[in-house]
């Protein structure tokens, strides 16, 4: 029964010293030494009494250590990571401009091609026939025009000629009307000389309508024979189809015909397809909502934009590796598109290796611009309420624990950037907050700087 008695007895005051240390440790006003010695004294009693003899006092809960960064403005430059695609600055289908059999394919797939290259060739059998063809119609035009043109001086002799009898009739037709009035002549020859100038008039005038049609003549042979040479022209360029070359340089894609095959001019479906890939795009989208805060800080002054290199464009890679090459900022689109809320922004990257290909996975780092007084934390330093509002714990100038509400804009690396909240020159606590709730005393171990000068921060994303 005695070991049953201490038992009960050690029990009680284990718990009786328990709640002593839960007292200690939520009490949340500095006391002075007196209540302390005044406390434990009573505790010592209270342990002498079930003991029976002195016995030493709990220890006190020391006042929590805690480390501090400094809050110090430093400049940045505020970057927004936005997913896209690339595409080929320059894309050509090959297709053919006359019908025809494929007689050869002069590439090798997936190869890189000259502008003016031969890619396939046709059969020119019928249209070398057209062109010799059309080449014999020219000759035959060009001779029935010339014979038109001696038709013509033929004719203009023949108005000379005719000329000459008309006036030869006339003269005769006066002679014999002054014979007649004498009775030199009968009446008859009279009549007959008169009928001699008339038909010499008649005459004339069917020599003129002569000239005047073989003139019609020669042009409608001069006008065969521009039909004639359009006719060559064509087959001219109907030949020089049937070898297909390469509109632009780049690098061909894989062929959907083979020799033997019959095409058709201008067809729907490609031959092939040739992509300029150096230089090369990237398309990503920007919300409206994030290019109208863009332009709002920049009124504001929060941000500028007259850093240097502003329009260069960092690129990721879709296995996390960063692009060698920083591309160039082309130009915002100007048409959102309605179902996204986004516009366009195309950025130009230099490709000579070929690492990026047409529809690749991209992410841009595209520079917002440059905050000269940002407010840098740790991560570390920022914790959540129950609705999920960031919160950070200070360092009074009394030494006590103070929360403050904050609003973030993204991270930096390992740091927030704080764009309300906190000013240059608070005392964030980074370590030791589980130990401390607002109001409490705490002690500052040796503090850190928030941010190193010799080492800027790198480019920031937007905070998820």
């Amino acid at each position: 029964m005695q070991k049953i008695y201490n038992s009960l007895k050690l029990l009680m005051v284990i718990m009786v010293l328990f709640n002593v240390f839960l007292l200690t440790a939520c009490d949340n006003k500095p006391q002075s030494s007196s209540p302390q010695s005044g406390q434990a004294g009573g505790i010592q009693q209270l342990l002498k009494k079930f003991f029976g003899k002195e016995v030493a006092a709990p220890p006190q809960m020391p006042v929590p250590e805690v480390s501090i960064v400094t809050v110090q403005p430093e400049k940045i430059t505020l970057t927004t990571e936005l997913p896209g695609r690339t595409s080929a600055l320059r894309v050509a289908e090959i297709r053919p401009q006359v019908n025809g059999i494929i007689l050869k394919r002069l590439f090798t797939e997936g190869s890189d091609v000259k502008a003016g290259q031969v890619l396939y060739e046709l059969d020119p059998a019928p249209f070398q026939a057209a062109l010799d063809n059309a080449s014999a119609n020219l000759t035959a035009a060009k001779a029935t025009a010339n014979r038109a043109k001696a038709a013509l001086d033929a004719s203009i002799a023949n108005i000379t000629k005719q000329q000459a009898i008309l006036n030869l009739a006339r003269t005769n037709r006066q002679r014999y009307e002054e014979l007649s009035k004498e009775k030199a002549v009968s009446i008859i020859q009279r009549d007959q000389s008169a009928t001699e100038a008339e038909i010499a008039e008649a005459g004339l005038k069917a020599v003129e309508a002569q000239v005047e049609s073989d003139r019609k003549g020669i042009a409608a042979a001069e006008a065969v024979i521009q039909q004639a040479e359009a006719a060559l022209k064509t087959t001219h360029i109907n030949i020089g189809y049937t070898k297909i070359t390469a509109p632009i340089s780049g690098r061909i894609g894989k062929s959907n015909i083979t020799e033997g095959a019959l095409v058709m001019a201008y067809q729907p479906v490609p031959l092939a397809t040739i992509q300029q890939l150096d230089p090369i795009y990237a398309d990503v989208p920007q919300s409206t909502g994030e290019m109208l805060r863009l332009k709002q800080r920049l009124q504001n002054g929060s941000l500028n934009q007259n850093g240097k290199n502003q329009n260069q464009v960092k690129l990721i890679l879709e296995d996390g590796t960063i692009y060698l090459q920083e591309g160039t900022l082309q130009f915002r689109d100007v048409t959102v598109d309605p179902t996204t809320g986004s516009v366009i922004l195309r950025i130009v990257f230099p490709n000579p290796d070929g690492v990026l290909l047409p529809g690749m996975f991209v992410r841009a780092v595209v520079k917002e611009g440059v905050s000269e007084q940002a407010i840098l934390i740790p991560l570390q330093a920022v914790s959540r309420d129950p609705k999920g509002n960031p919160l950070a714990m200070l360092v009074s100038a009394e030494n006590k624990a103070e929360q403050v509400r904050l609003t973030l804009d993204r991270s930096v690396q390992d740091k927030w950037f704080v764009t309300s909240g906190l000013k240059a020159g608070d005392r964030v606590i980074v370590e030791g907050l589980q130990k401390i709730r607002p109001g409490s005393p705490v002690r500052l171990a040796e503090p850190k700087p928030a941010g190193n000068p010799q080492n800027p921060v790198k480019p920031a994303t937007p905070s998820k």
